[in-house]
Order: structure tokens, then sequence, then C-alpha cells
């Protein structure tokens, strides 16, 4: 016998299971989502240490088949070690205002989704006011 013939025909019926439905399948995928990111960001990592690396190195056997010194003053040292430093602590910064907007983003939704449950008892209680209106008109 045909499926649809025992499902509900009422429209809310019908959109809450759909909808859970469709909400069972993006949780579903989601972790697949989150490792394939993130694999993603791994490959980028790789990719660019190969590059840099692949150039240094390059850089290197050039010099040396040149004959070029490759000794450099402390000062020059110095100076590629702080421009690492600074770097990292940019990072360091980056990843925490990342880290603070996800934790702020994460409330907003915590009390989007509160008050959205307010806002719908609020609304339920208006509902239930305008009927007992409606039935008490009816009634006289």
């Amino acid at each position: 016998m045909d499926k649809s013939s025992h499902e509900s025909k009422d429209i809310f019926g019908v959109s809450k299971k759909n909808i859970e439905r469709f909400f069972v399948e993006v949780e579903k995928s989601s972790p697949k989502y989150h490792q394939s990111v993130a694999k993603l960001q791994q490959d980028y990592i790789d990719a660019w240490k190969t590059v840099i690396n692949s150039a240094i190195s390059l850089e290197q056997e050039y010099a040396i088949k040149a004959g070029y010194k490759t000794e450099v003053p402390d000062s020059v040292l110095r100076t590629i070690r702080d421009i690492t430093d600074i770097s990292l602590q940019a990072y360091a910064q980056q990843n925490k205002i990342c880290t603070d907007t996800t934790e702020a983003t994460k409330q907003a939704f915590k009390t989007f989704n509160q008050n959205t449950k307010s806002f719908a008892t609020l609304n339920k209680e208006i509902m239930g006011y305008i009927m007992s209106v409606f039935e008490q008109k009816l009634n006289t």
C-alpha cells in the first residue's frame, strides 16, 4: 500500500516531520564537513610550507654554487627572529580573536534560541487570549 496514504495530511505535522528529517541529515553530514575543512586547511599549510622550504633550498643551492657568502651579521639574524616573533604574536592574536568571536557567536545563538522560545510562549498566550475573546463573542 502507498506510504503516503498512512501519513497525516495536516500541513503542520507534515512540515514538522520533514523539517526533522532535514536537520537529521544536516547533523549527520556536519562531522564530515568539519573533517573536510580541517583536512583542506592542513593541505594548505603543507603546500605553503613546501613552497617556502623549496624556495629557501633553491636560493641556498644557488648561493653556494655562485660562491656567495651566506654568513650575515648578528643584527640581520636578530631582525629575522624578531619578524618571526612578531608574526607568531600576530597569529596568536588572530587565533584569540577567532576563538572569542566563536564564543560570542555561540552565546548569541543561545540567546536567540531562548528568545525564540519566549516569543513562541508569549505568542501562544496572546493567541489563547484572542481565541477566548472570540469564543465569548460567539457564545453571546
